[in-house]
């Protein structure tokens, strides 16, 4: 019975994001700039989303730019302290993405980005599910 439940939680994770058409964000440098490319899990570029790091308290920052027709924005972060941020790709209602993006002298630290809630949140409920179950 656990493995059967274990197996519908990993489906509805793996699942959930091409039916709400999640946003899903590659980064990259390019020219010394931190380049982000977000797409819809069908494959369309999120264009005209916006990108912003959050607060301290979770709540908006601010604005850093929009991505292009494409999906891709190009961030100059050479302002941004040291340490981890949270960097909120928003699509709209219902279509975000967020990366918590370890910033070093300006550059991002692209090998330590995590990329959350969602997969984070799935794997709290399949521990919480096992737990009670147990």
């Amino acid at each position: 019975m656990r493995s059967v439940l274990a197996t519908l939680l990993i489906s509805a994770a793996i699942g959930a994001p091409s039916q709400a058409h999640q946003i899903e964000t590659a980064l990259g440098y390019l020219e010394g700039e931190l380049e982000l490319k977000s797409e819809f899990s069908n494959g369309k570029p999120a264009t005209g989303a916006v990108i912003r790091l959050l607060n301290d308290d979770g709540s908006p920052g601010p604005e850093l730019g929009r991505t292009d027709t494409n999906g891709l924005l190009r961030l100059d972060l050479s302002d941004v302290k040291d340490g981890r941020h949270e960097l909120q790709v928003d699509g709209g209602p219902g279509h975000r993405d967020y990366l918590e993006i370890p910033v070093s002298s300006g550059r991002v630290r692209i090998d330590e980005v995590v990329q959350g809630p969602f997969i984070m949140a799935m794997v709290g409920l399949l521990v919480s599910v096992r737990r009670r179950r147990i």
